[in-house]
């Protein structure tokens, strides 16, 4: 529950304007005494009689205004020691993003060394994000659906060949923007690796790099994984798929050759291919 700032004042000695405090609110409060009528001609304000004893009549009447008695910055575990209630303030339990390897990464976290290299069927998830750091020589992937991030090793060969052929670092730590925040692509912006965008070959997907990573990142330290067979894959790809995106995305475009020619193709074809389509042609 957000405490409105009328409230907060009220309770800080102020007077506010009638016109701030909803009717529902105030009838309770001016029926026990507990609010003084300030009348300013035509409008009418009010201040708390005690704003301790106000304070104390808001708490009985809800259990969501003990928030008022918590420190703010606190988190779900303070909420609970302090109120018995961790949900009276919305908190992330578990800020962050997850990330995956095909081999070793030696990485930081905290200041110490962490080798990023889970078992194949797994991955890591990051939580204390702002501490996380990696070799400035490893492409930073970020693989927007999670079907084809948890399953990069059946993807490997597809991967490798696409590094090489474009000049990237054949280093490469995946990364997943799930839970969908912006926790991840403010670590990118924080770090100064490339990051290589692969989702799916749609004018959705494609507005999702624009307006979430280029935008923020530059044309110069993102780009969006483009493979050399896509114009065969769109031909079978889903007409149904770019009718529904069509109305909403048709007018993207992009500064950057590559990436507006994909947009034409899509244009020309009339269609979008799902980025699980590689999930296992190359395993």
């Amino acid at each position: 529950m957000t405490i409105s700032a009328s409230i907060q004042a009220l309770l800080a000695g102020k007077q506010i304007a009638g016109s701030k405090l909803s009717r529902k609110l105030l009838e309770e409060p001016l029926a026990e005494g507990m609010l003084l009528v300030v009348p300013r001609g035509s409008r009418t304000s009010y201040r708390a009689r005690d704003p301790k004893a106000l304070k104390r009549f808001f708490l009985d009447k809800d259990e969501s205004y003990r928030i008022l008695e918590v420190n703010h910055s606190g988190s779900r575990a303070s909420m609970a020691a302090e109120t018995g209630n961790s949900k009276l303030v919305t908190v992330r339990s578990c800020p962050g993003f997850p990330v995956n390897s095909y081999e070793p990464i030696e990485c930081f976290l905290c200041g110490e060394p962490f080798l990023v290299n889970p078992q194949k069927g797994s991955f890591i998830f990051i939580s204390d994000w702002k501490q996380f750091t990696v070799p400035e020589d490893v492409t930073v992937m970020g693989i927007e659906n999670m079907e084809n991030f948890r399953m990069i090793h059946q993807q490997k060969e597809f991967f490798e060949k696409y590094l090489q052929t474009h000049g990237f670092s054949s280093k490469v730590l995946f990364v997943s923007r799930y839970p969908q925040s912006t926790d991840l692509r403010r670590w990118l912006c924080s770090v100064s690796n490339h990051y290589l965008h692969f989702g799916d070959f749609d004018l959705a997907g494609i507005n999702i790099f624009l307006s979430e990573f280029q935008k923020y990142l530059g044309t110069e330290r993102s780009s969006y994984l483009i493979p050399d067979d896509i114009e065969s894959r769109l031909q079978s790809g889903s007409i149904k798929r770019f009718d529904e995106q069509y109305c909403r995305f048709k007018d993207i475009k992009s500064d950057v050759p590559e990436l507006q020619q994909l947009i034409d193709l899509i244009h020309h074809e009339r269609k979008a291919y799902d980025q699980e389509g590689y999930i296992y042609s190359h395993s």
